[in-house]
């Protein structure tokens, strides 16, 4: 199992914020390369072209909430597949109010199972290419949150 954690803040409001981050919908959205085929407050599923050099063709996603306490916190269970392998990742978004106002977001995620093709990648592969993958999704949640706020 591979932990990874942070912390990101957004200058919006606890509520909103929590809302648009526990809806599965809103966040598959914001994967601009995803091609969505199910998209519920509950649950998304879509493909897209992975971004590992260790991966071809397409990856198939699933993301379903497990959890949500409204205004503090989410839960989600990610499963993909690809031609030989597949992975499960579990994920938890904790929401509190800022310091300074706005909004705290406090997240975990485990990459509990991998299959196939990616038992065979080094951990410390693995764990790269997901932070990078991370940091990605995050600037993009990033940019789709405050961008519908400011327009």
């Amino acid at each position: 199992m591979i932990h990874f954690e942070g912390d990101r803040s957004f200058p919006l409001p606890v509520a909103e914020v929590a809302a648009r981050l526990s809806d599965a919908a809103f966040l598959v959205g914001c994967l601009s390369d995803a091609r969505v085929t199910e998209a519920t407050a509950d649950r998304a599923v879509w493909k897209l072209k992975p971004k590992l050099s260790f991966l071809t063709g397409s990856l198939d996603a699933v993301m379903d909430v497990t959890a949500r306490e409204p205004g503090k916190s989410a839960a989600f269970k990610f499963v993909t597949k690809a031609i030989g392998a597949s992975s499960t990742v579990t994920a938890e978004l904790r929401f509190a109010e800022a310091a300074g106002g706005g909004t705290a977001v406090h997240w975990t995620a485990d990459l509990v199972e991998v299959t196939g093709l990616l038992k065979m990648v080094p951990k410390g592969l693995l764990q790269a290419t997901a932070e990078k993958v991370i940091e990605d999704v995050w600037a993009a949640v990033s940019a789709k949150l405050t961008g519908e706020v400011s327009s």
